[in-house]
């Protein structure tokens, strides 16, 4: 292995990276996402997202007005949960809460005869109020949550909208692009995941100014 590259540090491989990435963009994206778009191209190395990831207006600034503010996150997956930074987080006294594996959740969806992933949007809707809903895994959450929202039983923060997969995906992202009072960040198409919307949230904790 060439020197160059064994005496590189985590910290300027990272920086090294978003050169690269920020080299290789081919549109012009807006100061307030950019950080955002290349966070996710860093995470997956897929510039797919360039073009692919749609911000509600103002997102950005809510989602930052948010986090310093302490609003609760609420992920999908435990996945999603732990690649947040949680020394981000705690600097602005945010918690992050994932309700999948409870048994409780379980219980009530076994109960409706629904996923799990709406369930814990059940649960969530009682114990988080105006959190920020981050999901990367489950549609059936997305679904959950819009039809809370249009009921007018909860108004979240935010939601991120990144589900990767075949079933109910695009048509769960295209559920929450409708609406118009919350802000969402959506990965439209089939792509996205847990790591794509850790890293989402991820680059608005560190916008805030956490690290």
């Amino acid at each position: 292995m060439s020197d160059v590259f064994k005496n590189m540090s985590p910290v300027e491989i990272e920086k090294r990276s978003f050169e690269i990435i920020e080299s290789e963009l081919t549109t012009d994206i807006p100061d307030d996402i950019k950080p955002v778009v290349k966070r996710v191209i860093h995470t997956t190395a897929d510039f797919y997202f360039e073009k692919n990831i749609v911000f509600s207006p103002d997102v950005s600034k809510n989602i930052i007005n948010a986090i310093k503010s302490g609003t609760d996150i609420v992920t999908d997956t435990n996945m999603a949960r732990a690649g947040i930074n949680k020394k981000a987080a705690e600097k602005f006294s945010v918690n992050t809460f994932c309700y999948m594996a409870d048994s409780d959740v379980y219980e009530l969806a076994i109960k409706n005869g629904t996923t799990r992933a709406a369930a814990s949007v059940d649960k969530a809707a009682e114990l988080n109020k105006n959190c920020i809903y981050v999901v990367g895994n489950a549609p059936t959450a997305l679904i959950r949550l819009y039809e809370l929202i249009v009921e007018g039983k909860i108004k979240p923060a935010a939601i991120i909208a990144v589900p990767v997969g075949f079933v109910n995906v695009i048509e769960a992202k295209e559920l929450i692009l409708s609406l118009k009072d919350v802000p969402y960040v959506v990965a439209k198409g089939r792509k996205g995941g847990s790591t794509v919307a850790a890293s989402i949230i991820n680059a608005y904790l560190y916008m805030a100014g956490g690290r």
